[in-house]
């Protein structure tokens, strides 16, 4: 097997700034889709307008998006092989990216109506595996264009980017649609053409603001091996990996943490408005604030520990975001008044906002090169092999105890033992900061 090498960046090489912000700038593009597809907007248009049913709308969505979790867990680990066999990547990244726009546009001929199920359930499917699937070769890159020693601030300057970029296409799609007068566009309101529009935002977002990472991100070089022979030589490369796995240790012990703690994350996110909501009396309008709030500190999160990244290394930077974001979440989870629990939740969103950047920066370094866009599939195994556990574990104390604060308290669970396991996994080498950007 090809020997490890830290970084597949050259010690010395010189940085393609022009790549390296087109790189950053396609988390500010592909955040429309997760803030407004699968968050915001198009979650409740089909839970309440194509489903026409609160509690029968979020059991199928649920079904929808975990049922493209599933296909995303098995398949991103054997994409990867085969391009790291293949060579090339961008192929790769911009038709997924294509198909999420495409997905994202065909949402428009969904109208709000009961016989639209399977039309919305193929396109937020698809949708959903080509955003996910670009995201896996788009983050293999990283290690090619940034140096290490700023491999952190560029993952989380990015990664703000991306924040930044959601909230400002959510403003966008409310108050540019959703809440304008739609006689401004000739949209019909009975036919919720001025949500249905959003969707059509979201295709035109993306697509226009990748189209730099399209053009100026370089590539790997082929290594002649067609579709066939890289898909073979992949299979062969994932089971060499498995069998040599003692090799990667580190990384497995790394990959199980990031497992357990992004479980702890994205049930915050996914049970944060329903908390905020039961336990507080907060209307949707009032959740739908704090929602943009949380955004926005978790951004300047993600950007302001950007420099503490590269000076301590991507594993120490998410075990200092743990320890902030575990108290911040045990904080809310006591407080009594709507005052505190804002307070707290902006103190919380600055500690979502690196968790994930540093995670990437992390693998990132520690990455065998010939292995990169294998290791980033998976990666997003990780992000989604048990993403049921968490919301499972805390409907299910919720019920038995009949208390929103103990069923959201197992999330500090999953936070803790992503905590520990981190702390078995050896820190990055890290160079001094350079002075300049």
């Amino acid at each position: 097997m090809p020997p490890h090498t830290p970084h597949a960046q050259p010690p010395g090489a010189q940085e393609n700034k022009r790549a390296l912000w087109s790189w950053a700038f396609y988390d500010w593009a592909n955040s429309a889709f997760f803030t407004i597809i699968l968050t915001f907007v198009f979650a409740q248009y089909f839970s309440v307008s194509v489903m026409q049913d609160e509690v029968a709308g979020t059991n199928a969505w649920g079904n929808i998006v975990g049922i493209s979790g599933i296909f995303i867990a098995i398949l991103a680990p054997i994409l990867g092989a085969i391009a790291d066999q293949s060579g090339r990547r961008k192929p790769w990244f911009i038709s997924f990216t294509l198909l999420c726009v495409l997905s994202s546009a065909m949402l428009w001929t969904v109208t709000p109506h009961q016989d639209q199920f399977w039309n919305a359930a193929l396109w937020v499917g698809l949708g959903t595996l080509g955003a996910e699937f670009a995201f896996i070769f788009y983050n293999s890159m990283l290690p090619d264009l940034a140096s290490q020693q700023r491999t952190g601030r560029w993952s989380g300057w990015a990664w703000g980017l991306g924040y930044v970029g959601g909230v400002t296409s959510l403003v966008i799609a409310l108050y540019g649609f959703i809440e304008a007068d739609a006689s401004l566009f000739n949209l019909d309101r009975d036919q919720a053409e001025h949500v249905r529009a959003t969707f059509v935002l979201v295709a035109v977002w993306y697509l226009v603001f990748a189209l730099p990472a399209f053009i100026f991100i370089p590539d790997r070089p082929s290594t002649g091996l067609g579709l066939a022979a890289a898909t073979r030589a992949g299979f062969v490369q994932l089971k060499e990996s498995i069998a040599h796995v003692r090799q990667y240790k580190d990384i497995v012990r790394f990959l199980i943490a990031r497992m357990l703690y992004t479980d702890g994350l994205a049930t915050i996110f996914t049970f944060g408005g329903v908390y905020a909501a039961g336990t507080f009396n907060m209307s949707p309008t009032e959740v739908l604030q704090f929602a943009i709030a949380l955004n926005v500190t978790a951004g300047l999160g993600a950007l302001g520990f950007a420099w503490i990244d590269d000076a301590l290394g991507g594993r120490n930077t998410i075990l200092m975001a743990l320890v902030g974001l575990g108290s911040s979440a045990l904080a809310i989870m006591l407080v009594d008044s709507a005052t505190a629990f804002w307070a707290w939740g902006m103190i919380l969103g600055i500690f979502v906002g690196p968790l994930q950047p540093a995670s990437r920066s992390h693998l990132a370094r520690v990455a065998p090169p010939h292995l990169q866009t294998q290791m980033f599939g998976l990666f997003a195994f990780s992000g989604k092999a048990t993403a049921f556990a968490g919301p499972l574990l805390v409907g299910w104390v919720t019920a038995v105890t009949d208390s929103q604060r103990w069923g959201m308290s197992t999330i500090l669970l999953f936070l803790l033992i992503g905590f520990l396991l981190m702390l078995t996994v050896p820190a990055t080498e890290t160079k001094e900061l350079e002075d300049t950007v």
